[in-house]
């Protein structure tokens, strides 16, 4: 995109806690990008972490002008990212994570799907999940495939077209003057809670994969099942929020558990134990086809952890609204101990 008055000024905000693997190549990314240089500036919220972050990130700061360092010290994203909005001039907002690595000319992208689209109050691109290791791979390809997120659009790479949500998304800036900011109550899920008001209120988000980022996902297993329990236990606060869940689609794992609950506990009182195992029969063919279906383009060593990793997706995901569910009905008002759940989102 050429350098011009029309170019539209952009702020690039960045909501981190300890992100010393990923933060360096994060900002060289962006620092790189074909946009104008004097029409961008990267602003880094960071949630005090207690790694080196905060030190790369001043280092940036110290070579380059464009880059700048705010403190978020309730530790928790959206703070950081109301923060960081705050803080911004850009006339167009691109938030992106510290763990991520954007294509050359990713804010120009986000730009120009702007332009091309004026009824989209949000743009961005697919995820494309990256990993670092053998478990992240099967992570990762868990996190894009229809087994294991549903109809989570945002989610296939190669989708183009209206979506409910989107990752790592560019906002007019106006957007925030309709519905406001990011709920600071909600440690998790925050985005899909504010894109849900942006759409409630006649927006639209349109993804395209012409903006291109990898996202690099977990590569343990154990902070695989820590995400997705807090992706369901905060699920619960957004829904009473808005009296209803935000899509169909996040409520399907807890019905599909607690459906296969209720007939096996129904077969074994009447005794018929084909009754009982329908649904867990349905859902281990479900997952052995999964791992065959992806042998090919994996290999046999990830595959076999493909069917693993969207095991815990789907479980961790239902506990944790169950979880949320019951402390609301309890009247325990978990979710608002941020400082507790900030330090399991690392």
């Amino acid at each position: 995109m050429g350098d011009s008055p029309h170019t539209p000024f952009v702020s690039v905000v960045i909501p981190i806690r300890n992100e010393e693997r990923f933060i360096a190549r994060t900002l060289d990314r962006i620092l790189n990008e074909d946009y104008p240089a004097d029409r961008l500036e990267i602003i880094v919220a960071d949630g005090m972490s207690d790694d080196a972050t905060r030190q790369i990130v001043a280092a940036y700061v110290r070579r380059d002008a464009r880059v700048r360092l705010i403190d978020n010290p309730e530790r928790v994203t959206p703070c950081g990212l109301n923060a960081a909005i705050r803080a911004s001039c850009g006339e167009i907002v691109c938030r992106i994570d510290g763990h991520c690595e954007v294509a050359s000319d990713f804010v120009s992208q986000n730009v120009r799907l702007l332009q091309e689209h004026p009824e989209a109050w949000i743009v961005g691109g697919p995820i494309v999940h990256g990993a670092t290791s053998l478990r992240g791979s099967a992570v990762a390809i868990a996190m894009s495939h229809p087994f294991g997120v549903g109809t989570a659009r945002h989610r296939f790479a190669g989708f183009e077209g209206y979506s409910d949500t989107v990752q790592f998304p560019a906002f007019r800036r106006w957007v925030f003057d309709r519905v406001g900011l990011f709920d600071t109550t909600l440690v998790r899920n925050q985005d899909d809670e504010f894109n849900y008001r942006v759409v409630r209120a006649g927006g639209r988000i349109f993804v395209s994969p012409h903006v291109r980022y990898v996202y690099y996902v977990r590569d343990s297993l154990t902070n695989l099942f820590r995400q997705y329990f807090q992706y369901g236990f905060w699920r619960i606060p957004v829904i009473r929020k808005h009296k209803k869940p935000t899509s169909v689609r996040q409520i399907i794992p807890l019905l599909f558990f607690l459906a296969a609950v209720g007939l096996g506990a129904a077969g074994l009182l009447l005794r018929q134990p084909m009754l009982a195992l329908a649904l867990p029969s349905v859902y281990t063919f479900a997952m052995l086809l999964l791992g065959v279906s992806v042998v090919r383009r994996a290999g046999l060593r990830v595959a076999t952890l493909v069917p693993v990793a969207v095991v815990i997706m789907h479980v961790a995901y239902a506990l944790g609204m169950a979880c949320g569910l019951s402390a609301a009905l309890l009247r325990v008002r978990a979710w608002e101990e941020k400082g507790a759940m900030a330090s399991l989102s690392r």
